[in-house]
């Protein structure tokens, strides 16, 4: 009976994470699009959803101490923190204006490139070696993208850029989510990293948002109702805590297989919310040619996951070590402040760049994902 309950409670879960999940991103484009809502400032809807979370977590770790905040040097904010939170706010950004020239479909098969991106960005900081077969996979993938962007009917190269670039921008972002706070053994949970990163992406946005939205945007002419704005942001929060919620209770394959679910799903119901959306069957063969190609390098990486698993003779060190890690993670309490541990990088490669997770990992999952965090993709 207490599987069967704690069985529910997974896919309860799961079935909440797949459903913010496409609601953020659907919610995202209604309000971006000149022909629904007509709020075409991305990077202000980006600086809302950054706002409202750096302070939701203020209150949450300073006046109600839901948790602890880390011990955070002024070298380790200026030297991780901030390049992090300028990726993550590039991505973001980015990947919000693709919103105003592609379908969310069309977004949705581009994404696949994410782990074409991450492995060429690993490769290029050193954190992943080059491999062929790793390499082949990923053509196959690029090959998939570019049948289906070959097949897009309302094939935008503005948007497809805007898209592409947020991607590459949140692929290092991941990379340097593993170079540098792992190296530091900082370890931060869903609401910590927003506490931290969310201002300082807010800033970064600002810039941006002065030279390039300020000027164009007129109150006059603005729908500008505050409970869209606030629902949306509230979405956007929600969405990273049931992502880290779902991978403190499943595995690597379960949340992949979700994540392709979603996708599906998302592909699908964007057909039918934004009927201007038209999925031809050019789109499918390459999303499906360019899907084989990411279940592929799954496979391969989880091979190198069993692969570094360590030996049984060292089962005691292991059993230290895993001590030392439930100290910090308890994944059936979100009050008691949930380590990040297992969120980080998987978490982003299961989101991607349409997700405002920046979600950073930490000891527990670079053991187990180690190879995984160089060459995926969330977010």
């Amino acid at each position: 009976m207490m599987i069967s309950r704690q069985l529910m409670l997974t896919y309860l879960y799961l079935l909440i994470y797949v459903c913010l999940s496409s609601g953020v991103i659907l919610f995202n484009k209604w309000v971006l699009s000149p022909k629904y809502f007509k709020f075409p400032f991305p990077i202000t809807l980006t600086m809302i959803h950054m706002a409202f979370s750096g302070v939701v977590t203020f209150f949450l770790v300073r006046v109600f101490k839901v948790v602890a905040p880390v011990k955070m040097t002024f070298q380790i904010y200026a030297t991780c923190v901030i390049p992090i939170s300028a990726f993550f706010a590039s991505s973001l950004w980015f990947g919000n204006t693709a919103y105003l020239y592609i379908s969310v479909a069309f977004i949705q098969m581009l994404k696949a490139l994410m782990p074409v991106a991450t492995f060429i960005m690993a490769v290029v900081c050193g954190t992943d070696k080059l491999r062929w077969d790793l390499f082949l996979n990923m053509v196959l993938v690029s090959v998939g993208v570019v049948v289906s962007s070959y097949g897009e009917i309302h094939f935008n190269v503005i948007g497809t850029l805007y898209q592409v670039t947020g991607i590459f921008a949140e692929a290092l972002r991941l990379v340097l989510t593993q170079v540098l706070l792992q190296k530091k053994g900082l370890t931060l949970n869903p609401i910590t990293s927003l506490y931290y990163i969310a201002p300082c992406s807010f800033i970064f946005l600002f810039v941006p948002w002065y030279f390039i939205e300020k000027q164009e945007m007129d109150v006059s002419q603005i729908q500008f109702n505050y409970w869209i704005f606030f629902f949306n942001a509230v979405a956007a929060f929600a969405l990273n805590i049931s992502i880290f919620l779902v991978i403190g209770r499943t595995g690597a394959v379960t949340i992949r297989v979700a994540g392709v679910l979603k996708d599906w799903i998302l592909i699908a119901l964007s057909t039918i919310i934004f009927p201007e959306s038209i999925i031809t069957s050019l789109n499918l063969i390459g999303y499906a040619v360019a899907l084989s190609g990411v279940v592929m390098y799954n496979y391969l990486k989880m091979k190198d996951v069993r692969a570094n698993q360590l030996p049984a003779d060292n089962a005691p060190d292991r059993a230290t070590k895993d001590k030392k890690i439930s100290n910090i993670y308890k994944p059936d309490s979100f009050m008691d402040g949930n380590d990040e541990t297992t969120v980080g990088s998987l978490a982003s490669e299961t989101a991607g760049v349409d997700e405002e997770a920046p979600l950073i990992p930490s000891s527990r999952l670079s053991y187990v994902t180690r190879t995984q965090t160089g060459g995926f993709n969330s977010r």
